[in-house]
């Protein structure tokens, strides 16, 4: 069972930009579909972008246009660059897998707080 553990958050003003990584513990060539979600406060977790082995990708429309995900296999990252932040992408970003996510496992995430 691969593990992931995200990095990258912080505080940023708003149209600020972040980058985060979702570092895997093994290899992830096999993965299908690694996604970011995020969790805001008061909301349920919802999904931010997701790419495929192939590199398809496809973006929650709140998100669409500022967001970018991306993949590499030989490094086993994940990553997630985020531009022209808003307030309300403020929430605790994971990423996961599907059987992950079948068996209700979560890394702790990183915290993204975008300030006014």
């Amino acid at each position: 069972q691969v593990q992931l553990v995200e990095s990258g958050g912080g505080l940023v003003q708003a149209g600020g930009s972040l980058r985060l990584s979702c570092a895997a513990s093994g290899s992830i060539f096999s993965i299908n579909a690694i996604g970011w979600y995020r969790r805001a406060p008061g909301k349920q977790r919802e999904l931010v972008a997701r790419i495929t082995s192939g590199g398809s990708t496809d973006y929650a429309d709140s998100v669409k246009g500022r967001f970018s995900i991306s993949r590499d296999n030989a490094k086993n990252t994940v990553w997630l660059q985020m531009n022209s932040l808003k307030p309300e992408d403020t929430a605790v970003y994971y990423c996961n897998t599907p059987v992950r996510i079948a068996r209700d496992y979560w890394g702790q995430g990183t915290q993204v707080t975008v300030s006014s």
